[in-house]
């Protein structure tokens, strides 16, 4: 009997997740370190078009499972791609590109999706595309990562899917990464579709399919993306995107991430407005203690597990000279709360379909301004599927709720962005 497709995706998670755990347990040999000089940058930019490969080269991934006609994925690729910061300027940003070795069973031409990663950190050794290489990266005594999007990119591979994993700005390569920047991230997105088009060799072309997929920050990234496309990037081929736990609206998220595990996800924020937004760095200044300061500089050189390790649970009063929490400052300064409010996701209108897919009790990602964005795209003509996952508070603060959700939609989201790039008509929840 047939295995049906969300079995095959099941099967495929567990499968990964074991492996993960088995190269951890077990001695294995040292894996192909990404060369520092690949991630640096030329200067100046060589003229050209956003989404233009400035650099590829080749290497293996660290995790691959044989098949009867060699590894899974065959290989992939580091790229370096030109991209747009949110002030309009070209920057160079990096990723990795998987062609799919398994064959694309469905109709049409083989897709490309474009993984956009949830929080990695804000150290440039947390890129994906460095990770990788590595699977696991350790540096005593608590700069400790996994690549847990290797079980996304490989669920996206198992369909004969090619992947694109975008680093967005400023990881891996010179720069303060621009975590939780709408349109920086969203621009890094669409770029690295253009970039794979682009690739000398590269068998996905103008007319193949695309598909945006992300959770957590990647769901943040993606979503801004599909809004974003109209304008920036109206010649892709974009069938679909999947925009699970997303970030819609940053003033939220300050409230719900101070006192958890996930506080630390904030100082990235608050690092990537005082380095994209010139404008704020006084009010920063001012309203930062010392010890504040020396919080955000530590954690724009880690990864998130060292960032969850040090300064989980502790509050943002605590880095402040007058004992506020970041969200009651966001509107005590005036370029703060401008910036914060021009990040919020949701004020334009997809051109293509969208799965929004939500923990019910998500406990980094609150529910409630998820619900709103879904409300916003649906009052602006978007075709919009929210799925709530029903899953009961697990341990409230420690990020359980957030997580959950990404393995239990995993399934459903795989078959949903098949059946986009099928032509089968998406469902809608906009009038329910």
């Amino acid at each position: 009997m047939a295995i049906p497709r969300w079995g095959q995706g099941a099967a495929l998670v567990m499968g990964v997740c074991l492996a993960i755990v088995s190269a951890g347990a077990a001695p294995a040999a040292p894996a192909e370190s990404a060369p520092a000089d690949f991630y640096a940058v030329p200067t100046p930019l060589p003229a050209g078009a956003p989404g233009d490969v400035l650099k590829s080269e080749s290497y293996p991934p660290a995790l691959a499972v044989p098949d009867q006609v060699g590894p899974w994925p065959s290989g992939a690729q580091r790229i370096m791609y030109r991209s747009t910061d949110a002030h309009g300027e070209a920057v160079a940003v990096t990723g990795t590109y998987f062609d799919a070795s398994v064959p694309w069973t469905e109709g049409g031409p083989r897709p490309l999706v474009v993984l956009a990663p949830g929080t990695q950190g804000q150290g440039d050794q947390c890129a994906p595309s460095k990770l990788f290489a590595e699977v696991v990266h350790y540096t005593p005594p608590l700069d400790f990562s996994v690549e847990y999007e290797t079980i996304q990119a490989y669920a996206l591979l198992s369909r004969g899917m090619d992947v694109v994993v975008t680093d967005y700005e400023g990881l891996g390569t010179p720069g303060v990464h621009s975590y939780g920047d709408r349109r920086a991230q969203g621009y890094a997105v669409l770029d690295a579709a253009r970039a794979v088009t682009r690739l000398p060799g590269s068998r996905i072309g103008d007319d193949n399919p695309i598909g945006l997929w992300g959770y957590s920050q990647g769901g943040g990234a993606t979503a801004s993306a599909a809004e974003l496309q109209d304008s920036y990037a109206p010649e892709l081929n974009i069938r679909g995107t999947y925009a699970g736990g997303v970030p819609a609206d940053l003033r939220a998220e300050a409230v719900t991430l101070d006192g958890g595990l996930g506080i630390g996800f904030l100082g990235y924020a608050v690092n990537a407005i005082y380095a994209g937004y010139p404008e704020t760095r006084g009010e920063i200044d001012g309203a930062t203690s010392p010890y504040g300061r020396e919080v955000l500089d530590d954690i724009a050189t880690q990864c998130a597990t060292e960032t969850i390790a040090r300064y989980g649970l502790h509050r943002s009063s605590e880095w402040t000279r007058d004992g506020r929490s970041i969200a009651e400052l966001i509107d005590a300064l005036p370029n703060v709360r401008a910036v914060v409010d021009e990040q919020r996701i949701g004020r334009l209108t997809p051109r293509s379909p969208v799965l929004i897919a939500q923990g019910r009790n998500d406990d980094l990602v609150p529910y409630a301004q998820a619900r709103t964005l879904a409300d916003d795209w649906c009052r602006l003509g978007a075709t919009v599927e929210f799925s709530i996952q029903e899953l009961p508070p697990i341990a409230p603060g420690l990020a359980v709720g957030h997580v959950l959700p990404a393995g239990t939609v995993l399934p459903y989201a795989l078959d949903w962005m098949t059946d986009r790039f099928n032509g089968v008509p998406a469902p809608s929840t906009c009038n329910v």
